[in-house]
């Protein structure tokens, strides 16, 4: 295949090479267990200690409040779970969006088995939460809110920092789910008011299978994963130190080369955005300000996205249709749905996400091959010629009002 353009970095990033060399000495020589008492153990403590401080700092947290974990799902789910329980007393009701990862949704829905009662705003079509609506749907019996930092899909930044003040104002604890975010915009836990975090190293150039969650100081909040009593009592069993200290190192990176890299991806994201809109009946999901650096998320009218990505993959581009947790289910992404597109536009959606290798050359590319692909597909589509999509249409006010 002459061409290789990885198109799909929201999904997963490669691991960055210089990551790698620091994680080595952990896989072999300095193998130990972080929780023996020996030098070997010892070494492997030194390590998660340091590695803990270094991810503090990026995000201007206090060593102690960051909990490793195996990834976003995971501090997802401690984050939610395990906070709503000890806080039962003060109230039942928790707040959340339409358009969340499934991470948390799924859980507010096991939540609500237990007994609990939730409020899923709506966001505007541009896929923006409003102040207001948050406000409003405050009540006295709210305990969390847990809105994200920016959709995985669509790449739009939420206002978590006037969500975070309203919710302190209100001693109510703020979440956020910050999977697509740490390590490409600035965060500042105390800055932006924010109680709960989850990342996941994957997202920026570290290894698979780790993550975090920072727990504000003080908060009430229980273990998800009983055991040995690691990472202060909330997630015990064996730190994974080769993936802590991958995930410690590609963040330090990150944040480092962050200003720099976001003003490169954003001109290349806004020029394969800007050459993608030249075919008809095609549009952007989501606004285009602000939005992820490297995000451009797209609809075409009359197409599968499942087909564009295959037929893209056949020309050396990887992209994806929305969430890779989500691109086996034929039902349509709830997050387009939250947009109130209607389900056939929803299955003309492709997600292009760029990274550090991508190069001006891959979007002109993409560019080039797309319009052909869009073209052919529409050809023998049943919906192409003489079918008015909006006999498809359904009512958009109850889309957001579900």
């Amino acid at each position: 295949m002459k061409h290789r353009i990885y198109l799909d970095h929201a999904a997963t990033t490669p691991l960055d090479k210089r990551v790698l060399k620091e994680m080595q000495p952990y896989f072999s020589e300095k193998f130990g267990n972080a929780g023996s008492l020996h030098f070997w153990g010892t070494e492997a403590r030194e390590a998660v200690e340091r590695a803990r401080g270094e991810i503090a700092k990026a995000i201007n947290a206090k060593p102690e409040e960051i909990i490793f974990t195996s990834g976003g799902t995971e501090s997802d789910n401690l984050a939610l779970q395990e906070t709503v329980y000890p806080n039962r007393k003060k109230g039942n009701h928790i707040i959340t969006t339409s358009f969340e990862h499934h991470a948390v949704l799924h859980t507010v829905q096991f939540l609500e088995k237990d007994g609990f009662e939730a409020s899923c705003l709506p966001v505007t079509k541009e896929g923006f939460v409003e102040l207001e609506e948050f406000e409003k749907a405050l009540t006295a019996k709210t305990i969390l809110a847990s809105v994200m930092h920016a959709n995985n899909e669509i790449g739009t930044i939420q206002p978590i920092a006037k969500i975070g003040e309203v919710c302190r104002e209100k001693g109510i604890l703020f979440h956020t789910d910050a999977v697509q975010t740490v390590g490409k915009e600035k965060i500042d836990v105390e800055k932006m008011n924010i109680d709960l975090l989850s990342a996941s190293a994957h997202k920026f150039y570290g290894p698979k299978g780790v993550g975090f969650l920072y727990v504000r100081q003080g908060t009430k909040i229980h273990p998800l994963v009983h055991g040995g009593g690691h990472e202060r009592g909330l997630r015990s069993g064996t730190e994974n130190t080769p993936g802590i200290v991958g995930m410690a190192s590609a963040l330090k990176f990150a944040v480092k080369e962050m200003d720099k890299e976001n003003a490169r991806l954003k001109k290349l994201r806004n020029r394969l955005i800007d050459g993608c809109l030249g075919i008809n009946d095609s549009w952007l999901n989501g606004g285009r300000e602000p939005r992820l650096a490297a995000n451009a998320a797209l609809g075409f009218d009359f197409v599968e996205g499942e087909s564009m990505v295959l037929m893209l993959s056949d020309k050396g581009i990887a992209a994806s249709t929305g969430s890779a947790c989500s691109t086996k289910s034929l039902e349509p992404s709830h997050v387009l749905r939250s947009l109130g597109l209607p389900h056939v536009k929803c299955h003309g959606s492709l997600r292009f996400t760029l990274g550090k290798d991508t190069k001006a050359s891959d979007i002109d590319y993409v560019v080039k091959s797309l319009p052909p692909i869009v073209e052919r597909l529409r050809e023998i589509s049943p919906l192409h010629k003489g079918v008015d999509l909006s006999e498809f249409e359904e009512d958009v006010e109850h889309v957001h009002e579900h």
